[in-house]
């Protein structure tokens, strides 16, 4: 390629978002390539912007997950001779005029970033090159793009089982095979500032390692030791049987790419061969990328619309004392509560537990599957537009080849199934230590009204009967039986 000659003091961005990595970052090795290409300075960029956080509902735990990422990032750049400079706006009504005069001051002939499948991120976007902004746009949040996996009609897919088919025929045509770390663009040494994100409220995440290097220790751990007994052991929140990969990916400290291809390295068959120890777990990487793919076809799915538009003939109960309850791990079913005091205590919920409370919010208690989705994102460390819309409105019964809205999950044999030693739900209610095994998955054998029960007094009873609950359910939410989705 011939190499041009650039204007004294050119530059080209890498704009950083929801991909905090240095390997497989194809956006970085993109401007690190136009870098030397057009002899330009490449200077890294993120732009921070509270109020639009707050306006997403994004999680304290998240920001401070994000925060120490970007550290990283800032020191992992520096190594490149790559400036990361953090931006401080408001929301993303002021990026698209803030870069076009960034970039006219700083001669800057390209920016390199990621996409992104949120419409306001979507828009945010075509808001920067529209003001003329030199935005060159990537698609790598997913390993296969929104709008290359589709039917025989050229649509997307409304079905999981055969979008999934066709991904895995895709994939198996192409080489799955990372970026590693761009070279050195510069000699010049950069120290690198402490970052702090400005005008946030954060809490810890310390429980969770940082860095790439943590991130990818978990993934070579999980695809040699765990990945064969995944489909065993992933739905059992007291083993440690699942990747824990989740919030690197929602901020992009790993990729899709990457897990694919590590799964793939351990276990080739699994893209072909159903009977794979490795298939089951990528079906959940498969189960990412079709959310994401529908919000991208579905930009509604971003405002908070029902998929299933017969769904906005339910009639919620919305009892604010009784959302509280379930937030605050109260319901008197303690497989909910303790997962519930798990979200709040860490940051982060065993999947088993989000479709099982899930449910019992959206049919045990008849409330809107909206509430649960916002007080999830305002407490998961791995808040994810995406997953988290998908995964709500398949528990309610509304969305994209959701769970059927006669299947309500029995919070009591799920506990039994799940947690048969109790062990789970004791770590996180340690007041029923001295509950028996029978007394924890059916909290109703004790008895509510022996006011010398000490524990009975400790731990509330049961906010609704399953029977009952489950009866009422399946009479209000029986509007869903005419399937009218989109």
């Amino acid at each position: 390629m011939p190499t041009a000659t650039a204007a004294p003091d050119a530059r080209v961005l890498m704009w950083f978002r929801q991909d905090l990595r240095l390997e497989d970052n194809q956006a970085l090795t993109a401007s690190c390539e136009w870098a030397r290409t057009h002899l330009a300075r490449l200077k890294a960029i993120y732009i921070a912007t509270p109020a639009q956080w707050a306006l997403h509902d994004v999680a304290p735990i998240q920001l401070d997950f994000i925060e120490r990422h970007l550290n990283l990032l800032a020191t992992s750049l520096a190594a490149l001779g790559i400036e990361l400079e953090v931006i401080q706006l408001d929301s993303f009504d002021e990026v698209a005029h803030f870069l076009k005069d960034y970039c006219q001051s700083q001669r800057v002939g390209a920016v390199f970033a990621g996409a992104e499948p949120e419409i306001n991120e979507r828009q945010r976007d075509q808001a920067c090159i529209q003001a003329g902004v030199p935005l060159q746009l990537i698609e790598e949040h997913c390993l296969l793009a929104p709008g290359t996996v589709l039917n025989q009609s050229g649509e997307m897919y409304r079905v999981f089982t055969p979008f999934s088919r066709k991904w895995r025929a895709l994939a198996a045509e192409r080489a799955i095979s990372p970026l590693g770390v761009p070279s050195p663009v510069s000699h010049i040494a950069v120290d690198p500032a402490p970052i702090h994100l400005p005008r946030v409220t954060t809490v810890s995440s310390e429980l969770w390692p940082a860095g790439e290097g943590a991130a990818q220790r978990l993934l070579t751990e999980f695809v040699a030791q765990k990945v064969h007994r995944y489909k065993q052991n992933r739905d059992f929140p007291a083993i440690d049987g699942t990747s824990s990969l989740s919030p690197y990916l929602a901020i992009g400290v790993v990729s899709a790419r990457q897990c694919v291809a590590a799964l793939l390295h351990r276990f080739p068959e699994a893209i072909v061969d159903d009977t794979s120890p490795g298939r089951t777990w990528l079906n959940e990487l498969i189960w990412r990328e079709f959310y994401r793919h529908l919000l991208v076809a579905f930009p509604a799915l971003s405002k908070n619309h029902n998929f299933n538009s017969q769904a906005k003939h339910i009639r919620w109960r919305n009892d604010p004392a009784e959302f509280r309850a379930w937030c605050e791990g109260r319901t008197g079913y303690p497989l909910i509560d303790a997962a519930m005091r798990q979200l709040k205590q860490t940051g982060w919920m065993h999947n088993r537990l989000r479709m099982v409370v899930a449910s019992f919010l959206t049919k045990h208690l008849l409330i809107d599957w909206r509430w649960g989705e916002r007080y999830f994102r305002q407490h998961l460390l791995d808040g994810d537009l995406a997953a988290n819309n998908g995964g709500w409105q398949w528990a309610a019964g509304c969305g994209c080849d959701a769970q059927p809205y006669f299947r309500i999950f029995n919070p009591m044999s799920q506990s039994e199934k799940f947690d048969p030693d109790g062990r789970f739900i004791r770590k996180f209610l340690p007041e029923l230590a001295a509950w028996d095994n029978q007394q924890l998955h059916h909290p109703s054998v004790r008895s509510c009204d022996d006011l010398f029960d000490t524990q009975a007094l400790a731990y509330p009873c049961a906010i609704v009967d399953h029977r009952a609950a489950r009866a009422r359910a399946l009479t209000v939410l029986a509007v869903l039986k005419k399937a009218k989705v989109g």
